[in-house]
Order: C-alpha cells, then sequence, then structure tokens
C-alpha cells in the first residue's frame, strides 16, 4: 500500500475511476487513525498512547493497486471539498433501481 500526501492522493484517485469507468470497482474505506503503525498491546503490559490530534486514515483500493492518505484536522475542510467535488464528477456510471421489482414486493406483503 502506498501512503501519498493528500493532492497526490486525489489526483490517483482520478485515475483509478477513469480506469474503471467501464467495467470494475473502487472501494473506498474512511477510519480514524491515532498514528500508530503497530497493534495495540494486550492486557498484560500497561502502555497508554496518547495521540496528538485526530486524524483520518483514507484508503482506496481497485485490483491490486492500493492507495492511502492520512487527513489531519487542520485539512478536513479542505480535503473534503476536493474529495466531494471528486465524487460527484465520477458517480455518473451508477445503475438506477429497477421500480418493477419493488412494486412487486409490496404486492406480495399485502
Amino acid at each position: 500500500m502506498v501512503l501519498l500526501e493528500n493532492d497526490a492522493f486525489l489526483t490517483e484517485l482520478t485515475r483509478l475511476f477513469q480506469k474503471c469507468r467501464t467495467s470494475g470497482s473502487v472501494v473506498i474505506t474512511l477510519k480514524k487513525y491515532d498514528g500508530r503503525t503497530k497493534p495495540a498491546p494486550r492486557k498484560g503490559h500497561a502502555e497508554s498512547f496518547e495521540p496528538a490530534d485526530n486524524k483520518c486514515l483514507i484508503r482506496a483500493s481497485e485490483g491490486k493497486k492500493k492507495i492511502s492518505t492520512v487527513v489531519s484536522t487542520k485539512e478536513v475542510i479542505k480535503f473534503q471539498m476536493a474529495y466531494s467535488n471528486l465524487l460527484r464528477a465520477h458517480m455518473d456510471g451508477l445503475k438506477k433501481k429497477d421500480k418493477k421489482s419493488k412494486s412487486k414486493k409490496t404486492k406480495a406483503t399485502q
């Protein structure tokens, strides 16, 4: 997995979306990141770890290609605006739901 800067991550994410436009999918995950690179110790070891500030780890993968970035609290607004614009631009390939199947389900339950 490649850890990128925020702008480089958005650029590479754009490339992943363009590559998967006709077929394939891009999986994006977000989670809270406290700066640890090793797993938390078990109960026997009492080691307290206080993160400096809250961060968000964002990962994107498409097949074997994986990218990630860490967004700090100071950069969240700027990153969120750029990220939302990127998603809006590339969410046009979604399929609409079939309304006929929905009406059949409601008739079957009545």
